[in-house]
């Protein structure tokens, strides 16, 4: 199992988002996680496809994890692709055929993933297993950064990881060197992690430290 740690954009200072796209990149995570919100699907604004193609033209190499937090991702889809996106996750509770977005995402080149708000059943994920080749479960209700980690997620990432023992397990919400642990242990292999990161001058022991300390208590409980 691989384990990696992508800071989120959401967390950056937005007047200076290039130097902050290229101190995530130097800090040796593993992409960078774009939340894209449409104000609509969640109650707040973020960004589009400019930024994510920002992200390419400042640190080519830096892969590009794109979160769509909207009602209708199927609309923006080739746009986000086009923009620079190399993996699209849609959410499972989106107003769209799901099984046509995932197709339309794999289609496109791009790693097709599908997310889990709190609330969501680990089950409404099962019919599209076959389907993505990852899945998020958010941590906290989506739409604003710096939110506590909700623990009851815990026993939902333990029960996907049994349906989908292959298969990347991502958490983003409240994501430290404490809840990370948590997350890991439940069976999750990629974190997502914003204002703890942002917030450090050098966020490059941060992000090491993270991975190794998930490696060792993965599915350890």
């Amino acid at each position: 199992m691989t384990f990696q740690v992508l800071p989120s954009l959401l967390a950056a200072d937005f007047g200076a988002l290039a130097h902050d796209i290229s101190r995530a990149a130097a800090s040796g995570a593993d992409a960078l996680h774009l939340d894209v919100m449409d104000a609509h699907f969640v109650p707040n604004l973020s960004f589009g496809p400019d930024v994510v193609a920002l992200s390419r033209k400042v640190e080519p190499a830096f892969y590009r994890h794109v979160h769509l937090m909207m009602t209708r991702p199927d609309r923006y889809l080739e746009k986000f692709a086009a923009a620079g996106a190399q993996t699209i996750q849609i959410h499972v509770e989106a107003d769209c055929d799901i099984h046509a977005g995932l197709a339309r995402i794999r289609a496109l080149g791009l790693r097709p993933a599908l997310v889990l708000n709190p609330e969501t059943p680990a089950d409404a994920v099962f019919p599209y297993l076959g389907e993505c080749d990852e899945l998020l479960v958010m941590t906290v209700h989506p739409g604003y950064g710096g939110q506590a980690f909700i623990a009851d997620c815990l026993p939902k990432i333990a029960a996907l990881r049994r349906r989908a023992p292959e298969l990347d397990i991502m958490v983003d919400g409240g994501v430290n060197a404490e809840t990370a642990v948590l997350a890991a242990r439940a069976g999750a292999n990629q974190f997502v992690a914003g204002s703890y990161l942002f917030k450090m001058a050098d966020m490059g022991p941060a992000v090491s430290a993270l991975r190794a300390s998930c490696a060792a208590a993965y599915l350890k409980n």
